[in-house]
């Protein structure tokens, strides 16, 4: 089935991340099953611009934002660039189909008094869940790494004494990236407590893994648990809506930039494949100067 070796081709040659594999994947099955639904069609070759576009309004008519109908038209246009190249094709459909504009987000991001009071005013606890949570929020913080990326870490993934960490980013891309002497000495101590816990557990549970995070019982993290422990503590510490993993992410970016970072240096850091992904963060270095100069400068 032509669906079946695209995704073949996905996952064998392109070597997506499991997230964008599955997305990539819900994505042509909600097209395939449109056009099964709405025009009897089983062959998704046989659909022109014109049924494309149709799926397109019914995307909006189900309120699905435009940024996930983007994504969305992203995963048909890889499928059908796919499907030229392999000669299936005279002509791509999707040249014919304009996508919705997105209106541009800032990133929300949290202040430097925010994570003052997170990691020095907040208790965490003494036992081991309290002591993985406060190392999952510094290491969110310190390297702005993505929650997908977190979830895989595995303990032979650290070199402490060069403090470095080694991440897979998306489409299984390797990256090296540097660690403060405090989260090196967070990071030992983390693994201590980390060690006994086991010890304790294994007797009981029999449970044993080289991932760096694991739940209470010993099992590897995931990401649902992940977010909900950055969420509660977040929620202690700020009021902004949005209380994720990757506000994180945004924060470690703005900082950085803030504190005179090199654009291009974030941009390695956070593992963006251009350079057009990490300017959003400008935006907010921006906005502050104009607040600046608004308050100082006497013809504001």
């Amino acid at each position: 089935m032509l669906k079946d070796k695209y995704i073949d081709y996905l996952t064998f040659e392109k070597r997506f991340s499991a997230h964008t594999f599955l997305a990539y994947h819900t994505d042509l099955d909600d097209f395939t099953g449109y056009l099964l639904s709405q025009y009897s069609i089983t062959d998704p070759l046989q659909a022109d611009h014109h049924i494309i576009r149709s799926w397109l309004i019914s995307l909006i008519d189900r309120k699905i934002s435009a940024r996930s109908v983007n994504r969305k038209l992203s995963t048909l246009k890889s499928f059908y660039r796919y499907c030229q190249r392999q000669g299936m094709l005279p002509v791509n459909p999707m040249l014919k189909v304009v996508a919705p504009r997105v209106s541009k987000q800032l990133p929300v991001f949290l202040t430097k008094d925010n994570l003052d009071t997170l990691f020095q005013s907040i208790s965490f606890g003494s036992g081991y869940e309290g002591s993985r949570d406060k190392m999952i929020l510094t290491l969110f913080y310190a390297t702005g790494i993505r929650r997908a990326e977190l979830v895989q870490i595995k303990l032979n993934d650290f070199d402490l004494h060069a403090g470095t960490l080694k991440v897979t980013g998306k489409r299984n891309k390797q990256r090296i990236l540097p660690l403060g002497p405090s989260v090196v000495t967070q990071l030992e101590e983390y693994l201590k407590i980390r060690s006994c816990f086991f010890n304790e557990i294994l007797s009981a549970s029999g449970n044993n893994t080289d991932q760096l995070f694991v739940t209470a019982k010993g099992t590897p993290i995931y990401p649902r648990l992940v977010h909900g422990i950055v969420h509660r503590y977040l929620s202690l510490i700020a009021s902004n809506s949005k209380l994720s993993p990757h506000v994180l992410r945004h924060t470690f970016a703005t900082h950085m930039l803030d504190e005179g970072a090199d654009l291009n240096a974030i941009k390695e850091l956070l593992g963006h494949s251009s350079l057009a992904a990490t300017q959003v963060y400008t935006h907010n270095t921006i906005e502050k100067l104009k607040l600046i100069y608004k308050q100082a400068h006497p013809r504001a």
